[in-house]
């Protein structure tokens, strides 16, 4: 018996020894840490359209840093981040519904001509506008009608599936945060 009891105590301190590795995020291999809520990650992204049309990269410039499970970058790139580790390269597809949204008919607003600058009749043009509680928006000229100008509200990238290709610089544990 107490050489069972023996093994059990073993196999308990060992499964104890992997948990803490786990919360450390750690991996079991190379004891590199790992991409969990939490951590503070940095890396270098490179942004695409239709996998050609570059958008941003940072590549060769300062890294990006966000922490993960914090909803700081878009749901579809912080899910795929997930358990990456320090080195670790990663091409990610992040669909509309797990990016900036599909692009919503409601965001569209159509005003008079006389509220809009002249120089400003152009789609395309992006405008600053501030909502009744004080917010910052940024609607573009969507269409320009003979006495109107359709506004979109959307963010620019909505609907749009993006193709990210990224690496993992660093992980480390998130700053506190002053009291």
């Amino acid at each position: 018996m107490t050489r069972l009891g023996g093994m059990i105590g073993m196999s308990a301190l060992a499964f104890g020894l992997l948990v803490q590795g786990a919360w450390a995020g750690e991996s079991a291999k190379g004891g590199k840490p790992r991409v969990s809520d939490g951590k503070q990650v940095s890396l270098e992204y490179t942004l695409t359209l239709d996998k050609k049309t570059v958008l941003e990269s940072n590549v060769g410039k300062e890294p990006m840093t966000y922490t993960q499970g914090a909803h700081e970058i878009v749901p579809g790139l912080e899910k795929a981040m997930e358990g990456l580790a320090i080195g670790d390269k990663k091409h990610v597809e992040v669909k509309p519904a797990d990016g900036y949204g599909e692009v919503d008919p409601k965001a569209f607003q159509e005003v008079k001509k006389s509220q809009i600058p002249e120089q400003a009749w152009k789609v395309g043009t992006q405008l600053e506008a501030k909502s009744p509680d004080g917010q910052s928006m940024f609607p573009r000229v969507a269409e320009v009608k003979p006495d109107t100008i359709v506004l979109d509200f959307n963010h620019p990238l909505a609907g749009k599936t993006l193709f990210f290709d990224i690496k993992v610089l660093d992980v480390r544990p998130a700053a506190k945060k002053p009291s």
